[in-house]
């Protein structure tokens, strides 16, 4: 057989392998890790005792005759690991003689069945047990009762690497009469195709877990990386303490070669901290207008207030000379945040789970909800360095226990002693949001027009509460989920009709937000292009920034996404008061296509069952 040939045949198995690679990656969502890795050799054994030897030269090896099942496992791996060890060295096996550029197409064919297999044998199912349980916390040194996970503040870190699959067993135990007894769980920034139902939006995606209950959320976290958290989804209950981090590791991070640590130990949470329950706080916000204040802020669950305990601040550890990608989550309930480490630079690197060209800043905003990885250099002289996240949001005044300046933390250097810092902050350039661009297809979405433009003008005309075009959000009485699983087409089909707007499938959608105060909205469901930050002058379509929370901050804000993935999608101000005095719309998306074809909802007896258990609870356990 002639070269030319010889090279077509192993392009075509090669070109098989790519195929095999996706049905792999859909064999590894289905089955654990042992049984798609014996699938994956399997197939690697049938296409080498399949392939064309006859370029081989004298005669083919015997183990690649006859059942590909009964292939010694030694010759196996030892035949794989000669074609990858030796890229221009013809080998010898069994009184065969492989030529170069012979033996360059046959590796060429195994390096392609090792990335087939890669993917499914990494990926598995990750299973975490959530006890939701009300627990006595003091993470400023104000003892309360909280809503916890596991009892800890922030909960249980949900841990994961790239294609992994999540199982979280969730046991609602909750029993304190101040606070929600029943619950739910958002896991932001996960896109949930095919699983709307898992997304957690209490009412949007699912009726609350009763209490002495439990549910399992399950979903793929179909190949996102990065920086994702979850917490409560009912009312304002993740200010009472139910938010936590995830962060999703990958192996082959195309931007890995920047740093040389990520891992626990670089994982930073802000959060506000509330000493009365959120209900009550709640119910003080509508009955006086005047906006809820915190009594603290939280690095990594630790912080102060006036006139309290000196809590220990969070300690961060470095190494001088090495290079570290922090993760910062915003857990927040209201305020934004003004992050930065004295003495540092930092190449902020990530938006909410998207990796962007580096960009160097001393200091950046982060909002509610939002996430940011940067990257840090221990280049300083061995010693204490304050982090800062100063907070904005709320007059201080009204709450005498609140004072921003004690947001810290600690950068302690290997080897400087355990005592605070004395550093000081100087100001210095202030990261510009719309200075980031995405890594992978920036402006994939392009510049012509929207197919559906949708503008939301945002309004106040009976404070505390908001509208949104004229409606104030009020939670319906069954899922809008649900309610497009049992056919509901149009608006006209819904309850309440005028909080949800249905978007065609597959169609550039484009949302304007115009408005004054500082609103950080948040997309369920997808990640957004944002063509106009908050005061952009102009529209950037060639390599806008990508996130899935952006803030309306006094002026006009524009971000477009594609409606590929059909489901019941939240749009909404972050900040929980704001959402629960009617700062939010819903989008249901592609309605046919959620109830039949092939992105038809997945929904299982325990997600069928939750909205009859809720129902009949009384008032007091809801």
């Amino acid at each position: 057989m002639d070269g030319s040939r010889v090279r077509v045949r192993q392009y075509r198995v090669a070109q098989f392998a790519v195929l095999a690679q996706w049905v792999l990656n859909l064999v590894g969502n289905a089955c654990s890790g042992l049984l798609t890795t014996w699938i994956s050799v399997s197939f690697m054994k049938y296409c080498l005792c399949n392939c064309d030897y006859s370029f081989l030269g004298s005669r083919r090896p015997s183990w690649t005759q006859g059942s590909p099942w009964k292939m010694p496992p030694g010759k196996f791996v030892g035949f794989f690991w000669k074609l990858k060890a030796s890229p221009l060295k013809a080998q010898k096996d069994e009184a065969y003689f492989l030529t170069p550029p012979q033996s360059k197409m046959v590796r060429l064919f195994v390096n392609f069945l090792a990335l087939a297999i890669l993917p499914a044998t990494l990926a598995i199912t990750r299973v975490y047990n959530f006890d939701i349980i009300n627990a006595k916390i003091a993470p400023d040194g104000f003892t309360r009762d909280a809503v916890t996970v596991n009892g800890i503040y922030p909960g249980t870190a949900v841990v994961a690497n790239k294609g992994d699959r999540l199982q979280i067993r969730t046991n609602n135990k909750l029993t304190s009469p101040g606070m929600r007894r029943s619950t739910s769980i958002h896991w932001h920034g996960f896109f949930q195709a095919r699983t709307s139902g898992m997304d957690g939006p209490s009412f949007v995606n699912q009726c609350p877990i009763a209490p002495n209950s439990t549910f399992l959320y399950d979903f793929d976290t179909a190949g996102q990386t990065g920086n994702f958290w979850y917490h409560s989804h009912l009312s304002t209950q993740y200010c009472d303490g139910l938010r936590g981090a995830i962060p999703v590791y990958d192996p082959q991070d195309p931007l890995g070669h920047l740093y040389d640590v990520d891992d626990a130990s670089t994982i930073i949470t802000l959060s506000d901290w509330y000493h009365e329950f959120a209900p009550e706080v709640q119910k003080q916000f509508i009955q006086s207008g005047a906006f809820p204040i915190p009594d603290s802020c939280l690095i990594n669950g630790a912080g102060r207030y006036n006139g309290g305990p000196l809590v220990p601040y969070s300690v961060v550890n470095v190494e001088q000379g090495k290079r570290y990608r922090f993760r910062v989550f915003s857990l927040s309930c209201r305020p934004f945040f003004t992050f930065s480490v004295d003495g540092h630079n930092m190449d902020i690197m990530e938006f909410d789970g998207i990796e962007h060209n580096p960009v160097p800043a001393q200091n950046f905003d982060i909002f509610a909800a939002q996430r940011v990885s940067f990257i840090l250099n221990a280049n300083q002289t061995v010693g204490n360095y304050w982090i800062r996240a100063f907070p904005t949001g709320g007059d201080p005044a009204g709450n005498p226990n609140y004072n921003p300046d004690l947001t810290l933390a600690v950068l302690r250097y290997k080897g400087a002693p355990a005592v605070e810092p004395t550093t000081v902050n100087t100001p210095g350039h202030k990261l510009i949001e719309g200075d980031m661009h995405p890594i992978e297809e920036p402006g994939k979405l392009g510049s012509g027009p929207a197919d559906v433009a949708i503008t939301l003008n945002i309004g106040q005309p009976n404070p505390p509460f908001f509208d949104i075009n004229g409606i104030s959000y009020l939670s319906p009485p069954l899922p809008v989920l649900l309610q497009l699983l049992s056919g509901a087409k149009t608006p006209q089909d819904l309850i309440p009709s005028e909080q949800v707007f249905i978007l065609p499938p597959n169609k550039l959608i484009e949302i304007s937000i115009p408005g004054t105060g500082f609103h950080p909205f948040h997309l369920h469901g997808h990640a957004f292009d944002l063509v106009r930050p908050s005061n952009a002058d102009e529209l950037n379509f060639v390599n806008p920034p990508r996130r899935d929370v952006a803030a309306v901050a006094g002026g006009n804000m524009t971000f477009r996404f594609f409606s590929d993935n059909p489901g019941a999608w939240f749009l909404h101000c972050h900040i929980d008061w704001h959402l629960e005095v009617g700062l939010a719309v819903v989008f249901g998306e592609a309605p046919a296509e959620n109830v039949e074809g092939p992105q038809a909802q997945i929904t299982p007896q325990d997600w069928l069952d939750l909205c009859p258990t809720y129902d009949a609870l009384r008032p007091e356990f809801q």
